[in-house]
């Protein structure tokens, strides 16, 4: 180990030393989940007392967890959203104790229209504590792989996409992040932070690798495996241009870029011919250019999430990347983090018990009047829940729509799954077919059936006679009819076999067998792309829905031909 090496380990060391005490605290936390997020709670409501919502809430009163639920219901965002309205014309103290507030986080529209989530100091310490417990964890699993200290290679939104009536800037929290890190931390981001505001995303994942071929990354981070997948894409079709701007110190003069960025940019683009040089021949030898090839498999990490419907990405990851270890990133949102994955390979995640006081709903119960709501410590394995937050600034039994699956325990307090947005489901005959019915479904059949399957969505389509669901995918993908016709049978069995129900009405012959519809090459581009035109959101952080329940869809999209 060299001299430089050896200093920048050590300081590392020095850095994480809190956070590797707070790891300790934390353990001893979570063997008494339910002490903690009582006093928990009634910090919050004590702080929060003398807000327009904790009065209009009776907060002060309130001497039990179960008066809390009598006084507050579980609402979605709408309900505090007045609140949120008279916070971003000025009038803090409407909902917040804290005297200001940072930013508006913007959610990623993935589902709906945008929403706007206060991050205050309490909000950011939080959200960093989180992280800097899943961060020294994820380095103590990886010593061997040497990345500590190393570049880090992640793309952030813009953090300010826009100004409240009140002056306060609304964006990507992650953006917001990157912005106000310490230089020092900074320095190991290989993607300068203004990255975040290129609109234009060929761009934008142009600029990331301009600043990160040149450099010895550990760690390739991305909330959402599509943005590792487009990354590499652009690595290898831009190879020629990114290798000429590397060798030449520059940054090519068509990019969609303001001015402002740019030149923030071309002061930093350093040259790198003898790097360039070594890839190009590269190359020239592989035929491609790779992340694999630019960054050697057994020296980095990936920082993803793996849960939901994340399973066609992750599939096409060892195709660019080879097949370094996987780390989730957790449940978290522009609402908070709410989980904390301690090892990697897994989906699941440790309750952030210390960050947020949390309640569940059955998934069974979540449309009934009157649903049994469960404490962090009254779950089970193995149960499916709908999980509700309550939050240091200004989210109070908040129906997110995520639904969650108890894996385990870490000590007495749960460790959850991401399984999908609770109100992403299809009910044709009774069936309830969810969202995440379709993801495990496919992902067993894909372990058995070499189909490709890039990008896809499955849709209930309406027929007198027997109406059935299908499945949308590229012509890429459909080469092989007898192939695609094994794979439809299969998927249509596992269907059954993750849902009861589904099976049911297909064996009564209410159900007619899944189809495919074979739709033009890149047309899911073109469609997410729309769609978040019309929400707003980050690219990085959406979520391709895999089952859409509108019985209209058929007749929105372009069907070259149909395999039954």
């Amino acid at each position: 180990m060299s001299l430089k090496r050896f200093l920048l380990v050590r300081l590392g060391r020095l850095l994480t030393y809190p956070v590797r005490r707070q790891l300790q605290q934390f353990e001893v936390a979570c063997q008494n989940p339910e002490a903690v997020q009582s006093a928990l709670l009634f910090d919050i409501l004590r702080k929060q007392a003398d807000t327009q919502f904790g009065r209009d809430h009776k907060f002060n009163a309130i001497t039990s967890v179960a008066e809390y639920r009598n006084n507050v219901p579980v609402a979605p965002y709408e309900y505090v959203a007045p609140y949120i309205e008279k916070v971003q014309n000025g009038d803090t103290r409407a909902l917040l104790s804290d005297p200001r507030v940072l930013m508006f986080a913007l959610t990623s529209g993935t589902t709906a229209s945008r929403k706007l989530i206060p991050v205050t100091d309490a909000y950011l310490a939080a959200y960093k504590r989180g992280w800097n417990m899943w961060g020294v964890k994820m380095y103590r699993d990886n010593r061997g792989r040497r990345i500590a200290m190393r570049p880090i290679v992640q793309l952030g939104g813009d953090p300010e996409e826009f100004r409240t009536p009140s002056g306060i800037p609304c964006g990507n929290l992650s953006g917001y992040t990157a912005m106000v890190q310490r230089r020092l931390i900074r320095r190991m981001y290989a993607v300068p932070y203004v990255t975040g505001k290129i609109k234009d995303a060929k761009s934008r994942y142009y600029v990331a690798l301009r600043f990160s071929i040149g450099r010895n990354v550990s760690q390739l981070m991305a909330a959402n495996p599509s943005t590792l997948v487009q990354l590499a894409r652009t690595l290898d079709a831009e190879k020629e241009h990114l290798l000429r701007d590397l060798r030449d110190g520059t940054l090519r003069s068509d990019l969609d870029i303001s001015d402002e960025v740019r030149a923030y940019l071309a002061a930093r683009a350093k040259k790198d011919a003898r790097r360039a040089n070594e890839l190009s021949a590269l190359a020239s030898k592989l035929g491609r250019l790779y992340p694999l090839d630019v960054w050697p498999t057994e020296g980095t990490v990936i920082n993803t999430w793996t849960g939901g419907s994340m399973g066609p990405y992750l599939r096409q990851l060892p195709q660019y990347y080879g097949e370094p270890p996987v780390h989730d990133l957790g449940l978290l949102a522009s609402e908070g983090r709410f989980t904390i994955p301690l090892q990697g390979g897994t989906a699941s995640g440790v309750l952030d018990i210390w960050s947020h006081y949390f309640e569940f709903v059955p998934e069974t119960e979540i449309d009934s009047p009157k649903p049994t709501v469960l404490g962090a410590h009254e779950l089970r394995e193995g149960g499916s829940y709908f999980i509700l937050p309550t939050t240091a600034y200004g989210l109070y039994r908040y129906h997110i729509s995520d639904l969650v699956r108890v894996t385990g325990f870490h000590g007495k307090t749960p460790l959850v799954e991401f399984l999908g947005k609770g109100h992403r489901f299809a009910n044709l005959t009774g069936e309830k077919l969810s969202e995440y019915h379709v993801t495990k479904a496919l992902d067993a059949v894909a372990n058995r059936i070499n189909q490709p399957v890039t990008a896809y969505s499955v849709s209930p389509v309406w027929h007198d006679q027997q109406p059935y669901y299908a499945i949308y995918l590229e012509e890429p993908d459909a080469q092989n009819e007898i192939a695609m016709k094994q794979f439809l049978a299969a998927f249509d069995l596992q269907l059954g076999a993750e849902n009861v129900e589904y099976a049911a009405k297909r064996e009564s012959g209410r159900l007619g067998a899944i189809r495919a519809m074979i739709i033009p090459a890149g047309a899911w581009t073109k469609w997410d792309k729309e769609r978040l035109a019309q929400t707003g959101g980050s690219p990085e952080q959406y979520k391709h829905p895999c089952l859409i329940g509108d019985l209209k869809f058929r007749d929105t999209m372009t069907v070259l031909r149909e395999v039954v």
